[in-house]
C-alpha cells in the first residue's frame, strides 16, 4: 500500500505529468518545513502557531490523500478550546511520520531530489 494517493493531484492537474512533478516538489518544499514549525510550536506550548501550521497544511495532505485530517482536528481544537492537549503528540507525531514516510515515496516516485 502506498503511503499517499495521487488521485487528487492527477485530477488537478489534470493528468499532465510535468504539472503533478511541479505539485510533488511544492509539497516536498513546503510541508516538511511546515511539519517541523508545527512541532516546534507544540514543544513551546504555542497552540494558536500549531494551530495556524496544521490548518495551513490541511489541503495538501487531503490533497495527497495522507488521512491526517483526525490527527490536525485534535491540533486544532488544542488551539481553539485548550482541549485534547494529551493528544497533541500523538498527532503531531503521526503527521510527522506520514508526511516524513509520503516524503520519501514521492522523491523516488517522482525522481527528485
Amino acid at each position: 500500500m502506498s503511503s499517499y494517493n495521487l488521485e487528487g493531484v492527477e485530477e488537478m492537474a489534470g493528468g499532465d505529468k510535468e504539472f503533478m512533478k511541479v505539485v510533488v516538489q511544492t509539497f516536498l518544499e513546503e510541508i516538511p518545513p511546515d511539519v517541523e514549525a508545527m512541532n516546534e510550536a507544540i514543544s513551546n506550548g504555542n497552540s494558536t502557531l500549531a494551530y495556524q501550521y496544521a490548518h495551513k497544511m490541511k489541503p495538501n495532505l487531503q490533497l495527497f490523500g495522507l488521512e491526517l485530517m483526525n490527527e490536525v482536528k485534535v491540533i486544532e481544537s488544542w488551539a481553539k478550546t485548550g482541549r485534547k492537549k494529551d493528544e497533541v503528540p500523538q498527532a503531531a507525531a503521526k503527521i510527522t511520520k506520514k508526511v516524513k514516510v509520503a516524503g520519501i515515496a514521492l522523491k523516488r516516485d517522482f525522481e527528485l531530489e
